[in-house]
Parts: structure tokens; C-alpha cells; sequence
């Protein structure tokens, strides 16, 4: 008898791993929140994750630097792993497991928050930056899949997708991205806070007048005294 075709198995995947998903809104929400005072603040998110994850992440950043809904004003999301020039720098100097720790030691400040993507929750790399950002005082969290495994236990606290498939858990993390931003943006419309009014930039007939234009070096000579000369 020929086996279920790849579109209903994924599909059955995936809606078992619904019921147990939706346990995770109240800590969702909480961390919108969280991350809506603390960004609005001045604060910065920091995530990182490999492969898929990474894309995962970016989108993310993508997401808070500009917006999910309604336009508000831009919050700091830095996405570790797409900074390609100190990765590979790091990585050269230190090694793959350090690329992401060095960037949390470099950017992070006490109560930033670290989020780290990982489907297997064993990748050494982000390990290491979860024992770095702790060390910083950093809040650290991660999306994950199945718990227990090393990343839950290294962060302060983890969202971890109850399911063996890790498509599955790659396409939760995507949908956990999503609904972060939306009770971020939720948060900060209920927070008191002073409305964003995007800068407006100066037309260039606004602009001030501009003084003289002079070409060429200008050397002073006898600690100014002397005439300018033109060069």
C-alpha cells in the first residue's frame, strides 16, 4: 500500500504540533511586552541562530527595525549572524563556536535581550553566547524544538516546540516571529508613550545658505598671522 504523499505527511505534522503550540501564547505575550518597554527605552535585542534559523532570525530584526502592522518608531534588533565580515573574522581568530559570543560581549548591555533560534538546541556556537550574554547580564531566551535539550537549559527561558520534525519547528519559530512583533507593536500602542512622528528632512530650498565655496588647501601660516595661501 503506497505511503501517504509528502504534502499530508508534513500537513499531519504540523497540526499535531498545533495543540501543544498554542501553550505558548501567554509566554509570547510576555515577552512582547517585555521587549516593547525595553526597546522603546533605548534597549537592543540581539538575535542569532544557524541555517534556517538564521533566516529565521533576520526576519525578525526585519520585522522590529522596520514594522510588522502599523507604521511606530523603529526599534534596535541586531541580527548576529548577518554582520558577515566580524563572522568570518571571528571565526578565523577564535573559531565558529566564538563568532556569536564575541558579538554579544561586543553589543550587548545589561538587560538587552539575547534571542537565540535553534531547531536541535545543540549547536556549540550558540551555546556559547548564551553562556556569554548571561555572563553580561543579558536576559537570554530561545525558540527551540523539543525540550529538554542544552539550549533550553542554558537560557532564562525558551519557547520549545513540542514536535520531531524540524521543518515543523523552523515553520512555529517563523510563526512564534511573527506573533512577538504583533504583541510588541500591541504594547506599545497600550504603554503610555509620546506618539513617533517619522523626522521630516529639510528641502534643499530649506536648507541654510551656504557660505563661499573655496577650493583647493587652505594652509595658515605664523600661527595665523600670515596670509592665506591658496594651493
Amino acid at each position: 500500500m503506497p505511503g501517504r504523499n509528502p504534502l499530508e505527511t508534513h500537513l499531519a505534522h504540523l497540526a499535531a504540533a498545533l495543540t501543544p503550540y498554542r501553550r505558548c501564547e501567554p509566554l509570547l505575550a510576555r515577552w512582547g511586552a517585555v521587549l516593547a518597554q525595553h526597546l522603546t527605552a533605548g534597549g537592543r535585542l540581539l538575535v542569532a541562530g544557524n541555517g534556517g534559523s538564521a533566516a529565521e532570525a533576520q526576519h525578525l530584526t526585519a520585522e522590529l527595525v522596520g514594522k510588522l502592522r502599523e507604521d511606530r518608531q523603529p526599534l534596535s534588533a541586531i541580527a548576529l549572524h548577518a554582520e558577515t565580515s566580524a563572522l568570518t573574522a571571528i571565526g578565523n581568530d577564535y573559531g565558529y563556536e566564538e563568532v556569536f559570543a564575541r558579538q554579544v560581549r561586543a553589543h550587548g548591555r545589561p538587560d538587552d535581550v539575547l534571542l537565540l533560534l535553534s531547531t536541535s538546541g545543540g549547536s556549540t556556537n550558540l551555546l556559547t553566547a548564551a553562556r556569554a550574554g548571561r555572563q553580561a547580564g543579558l536576559r537570554c531566551w530561545a525558540f527551540t524544538g523539543p525540550a529538554p535539550n542544552p539550549l533550553a537549559d542554558a537560557v532564562h527561558e525558551a519557547l520549545a516546540v513540542d514536535c520531531p520534525d524540524s521543518q515543523v519547528v523552523q515553520e512555529l519559530h517563523l510563526v512564534s516571529s511573527h506573533l512577538l512583533c504583533e504583541y510588541v507593536e500591541r504594547a506599545m500602542v497600550e504603554q503610555p508613550a509620546v506618539a513617533y512622528v517619522e523626522p521630516v528632512v529639510p528641502a534643499a530650498s530649506d536648507a541654510p545658505a551656504a557660505g563661499p565655496v573655496r577650493a583647493g588647501v587652505e594652509v595658515v601660516l605664523d600661527g595665523g598671522a600670515g596670509r592665506p595661501v591658496e594651493a
